[in-house]
């Protein structure tokens, strides 16, 4: 019995890539979009990348996915990648500042200590923003 070190592959490993690469000929940039045809509807969807390849579909690049055409009567359908974080838009963060200047605002007390806790009959006493509310029965 000889011992004999590890077998040597016909195709070296360096050539096998975790990272899977665009479908275009000649592009070896990271794929980041999956294209499918939909025959029956005239439609390609380009979508985020899927989970794993599939020979019906195809992976595409950043640069590749941007300029995407379909074929003349065919309807390009460009889904959103829900796991890429959304940027605020101005409307948010105005919404976010108002919220921090109503919440820092100090609270007006009333002269009338029994009428100062609104409208609602049943509210006995109020810390912070929990109540104490009085019982049905009583």
């Amino acid at each position: 019995m000889s011992r004999r070190g590890p077998l040597k592959s016909a195709v070296p490993s360096n050539v096998v890539s975790p990272v899977r690469r665009c479908s275009r000929t000649a592009c070896g940039r990271p794929a980041v979009a999956t294209l499918t045809y939909v025959y029956a509807d005239s439609t390609a969807v380009l979508g985020p990348l899927a989970t794993y390849a599939e020979p019906h579909c195809y992976d595409l690049c950043a640069e590749h996915s941007e300029r995407l055409t379909a074929p003349r009567g065919w309807e390009v359908v460009r889904l959103a990648d829900a796991s890429a974080p959304s940027r605020p838009s101005g409307d948010d963060l105005e919404a976010l500042a108002n919220a921090v200047r109503e919440a820092a605002r100090p609270q007006r007390r009333t002269a009338q200590a029994g009428n100062a806790r609104g409208a609602d009959p049943m509210e006995v006493a109020r810390r912070g923003h929990l109540r104490v509310l009085r019982s049905p029965d009583s």
